[in-house]
């Protein structure tokens, strides 16, 4: 697994086992063909690395008490480093609001080497190979599905769940009910930034459901998502947390 804090619970073992599937996962054919493409062919400005070019595996605290979902790795991103939000625009929108937020230790992001860890929070999303055009089909999303579902059971802390845009927001309600958290209505909420929805477990007890928009350039370069509304959504994390 990448650089997080030391595996000493019993659920870090678990998380630390789900990792080691992903990584070797041959779901969907047709995205590791896509990935390894891209992994070859590489982009001019990082002809001189080596690209990860495998399913990337959660990135943070084996022990977290949040869990934020994402999309999926991107090509010349994730990808290219073997860590979530690692490597391009979106990961530097995303850690340093973590950090502000005190949950990253700082907030810069280069590869998996640059000493970044994060405390209480682990970031994974709801696919875990670069698909074509970042946009999955269902079927990927339903392939994958199941490590999502693996990782929130693993997670015995569990209190608040982030979903970064739409797909990671919705791939995180339907991971919480497969868990056997129950939420008031049966329908998925309707997805808006800042959007909470509570579920209850009958052993966990409660966890929200914390919709945020998706740190991607479509967003913060139109002023879709400032980074004082994303800094709100982890404040509101924090403050969840007690």
């Amino acid at each position: 697994m990448p650089r997080s804090r030391t595996l000493t619970s019993p659920a870090s073992g678990r998380i630390e086992a789900i990792e080691a599937d992903v990584i070797v996962c041959e779901r969907c054919p047709e995205l590791r063909a896509y990935c390894a493409a891209v992994a070859a062919e590489k982009k001019r400005a990082y002809r001189d690395q080596t690209y990860w070019g495998r399913p990337v595996p959660a990135f943070g605290d084996p022990a977290a008490r949040v869990v934020l979902v994402g999309l999926a790795p991107g090509a010349h991103g994730s990808n290219r480093t073997g860590r979530m939000f690692t490597g391009d625009a979106s990961g530097e929108w995303l850690y340093r609001s973590l950090f502000r937020a005190g949950f990253a230790n700082q907030p810069h992001q280069l590869d998996r080497d640059d000493g970044l860890e994060l405390n209480d929070a682990l970031i994974t999303a709801a696919l875990r190979c670069a698909p074509p055009g970042n946009h999955p089909t269902p079927e990927q999303q339903r392939r994958c599905f199941p490590y999502l579902v693996a990782e929130l059971e693993a997670l015995a802390r569990l209190r608040v769940i982030v979903g970064l845009g739409a797909i990671g927001t919705r791939a995180a309600y339907d991971a919480l009910r497969a868990c056997g958290y129950a939420f008031a209505s049966t329908s998925r909420p309707r997805f808006a930034h800042g959007a909470e929805a509570v579920a209850e477990h009958p052993v966990r007890g409660a966890a929200v459901l914390l919709a945020s928009y998706h740190p991607s350039r479509q967003n913060t370069n139109t002023g879709v998502l400032t980074e004082p509304m994303l800094d709100r959504i982890f404040a509101r994390a924090r403050a969840l947390l007690g």
